[in-house]
C-alpha cells in the first residue's frame, strides 16, 4: 500500500530548518536592539560649549545661543561638529 498525505521530502526538511534557524536569529536580534535602546542613555539636547578665554568645555540648554563661562564669565557661541 502507498502511503498518501504527509510525507516530507528531503527538500522540504530542509527549508523548514533553514527558515526555522532564519527566524530564531531574526527574532534574537530584534530583541538585542530593543534591549540595546532601553538601556542606552539617550543622547542629550543641550548645546555644548568653549570658553575662548579660558578653554573650559560645558552645556548648556538646547534654547540658549550664548552662554556665560561657569568658570571665568566670557559669553561663548556654542561649538558647531
Amino acid at each position: 500500500m502507498k502511503k498518501q498525505g504527509n510525507e516530507m521530502t528531503p527538500d522540504t526538511i530542509f527549508y523548514v530548518y533553514v527558515f526555522s534557524l532564519l527566524a530564531a536569529l531574526a527574532v534574537i536580534s530584534l530583541y538585542s536592539e530593543l534591549l540595546r535602546r532601553r538601556f542606552e542613555p539617550t543622547p542629550s539636547e543641550d548645546r555644548i560649549f568653549r570658553c575662548e578665554k579660558c578653554a573650559f568645555v560645558y552645556t548648556d540648554d538646547a534654547d540658549v545661543d550664548r552662554s556665560r563661562c561657569p568658570q571665568c564669565g566670557t559669553s561663548n557661541d556654542s561649538i558647531k561638529f
